[in-house]
């Protein structure tokens, strides 16, 4: 090889390899500060596109389970008030039953009927109330039930069915006027309410069933968010101990490329001796 002051090709060939040593070193600690191996298109252009895309299911998947989580609030309340609803009608059928009996007095039947007209004016209260952020499953007011999103595409819904507790209506038949001042009225109130508690009983199951089913959904959707975040840690994730171990071995190439670039840049040093 020829021996020149302009061209050091050594050097060049040092400086090319300790820019390249540097360029992975570099790499490995970002990887190692980041903890990511793909953290932006420039890493892996394809992997990137793929973990951003999951990304953005599961930010909908957040979304899907605020919506079921409200849907799952909002049907507890309506069977706490229902179940609430159902003890008051087992109660006044005690009073009920109390006033079919021929042989009361009137000051005991007006007894019995003052304590049946506050139970009737607590159910109406407690199905006024029975509403969470606003909805409200057993006043009447949802007529079409509560829609609730169910996968990240909000492609489908599920619906939560309505039931009107208030009194008047086909399941709770009594109204508000509804008395047992007498053994005629006390005895059509009986009927009545009869009805109402197999009514009611038979709401609190389907509202039950419902809110059980909200409850698995979410789970379900739970489970699959942490899935798409697994599934994307395996794309991005950078493996430490491996990084940790290729940061050891890169720093000592660079101290062994800086070694071999100040070696290579004395060579012209030794054209002085051929001129003593």
């Amino acid at each position: 090889m020829s021996m020149s002051v302009n061209t050091n090709k050594s050097a060049m060939l040092a400086l090319q390899n300790l820019t390249k040593t540097n360029f992975e070193l570099g790499t490995v600690q970002n990887r190692i500060n980041t903890g990511l191996k793909v953290a932006g298109a420039k890493d892996n252009s394809s992997v990137y596109a793929i973990a951003q895309n999951m990304r953005g299911d599961v930010g909908a998947l957040n979304a899907v389970m605020q919506s079921t989580s409200r849907a799952i609030s909002v049907t507890d309340v309506a069977l706490s008030a229902g179940e609430a609803i159902s003890d008051l009608l087992v109660e006044m059928k005690e009073r009920t039953v109390a006033a079919n009996d021929a042989s009361l007095d009137t000051a005991s039947r007006n007894a019995i009927n003052e304590d049946f007209q506050a139970l009737l004016r607590q159910i109406q209260t407690i199905t006024v109330n029975a509403g969470f952020d606003g909805a409200n499953l057993i006043n009447g007011s949802l007529t079409n039930g509560l829609t609730v999103l169910a996968d990240a595409d909000a492609s489908n819904t599920m619906t939560v069915s309505s039931e009107n507790l208030s009194l008047g209506g086909t399941i709770i038949t009594m109204t508000s006027g509804t008395s047992v001042a007498t053994e005629a009225s006390a005895s059509t109130a009986l009927v009545q309410l009869n009805e109402s508690i197999t009514n009611v009983n038979a709401s609190l199951a389907r509202l039950g069933s419902m809110g059980k089913q909200l409850e698995t959904h979410h789970m379900f959707l739970g489970k699959l968010q942490d899935q798409f975040v697994a599934g994307i840690g395996n794309l991005v994730d950078a493996d430490l101990a491996v990084e940790s171990a290729r940061l050891q071995s890169l720093q000592v190439k660079q101290q062994l490329g800086i070694q071999a670039l100040s070696i290579a840049n004395q060579q012209p040093q030794s054209i002085l001796s051929l001129f003593q």
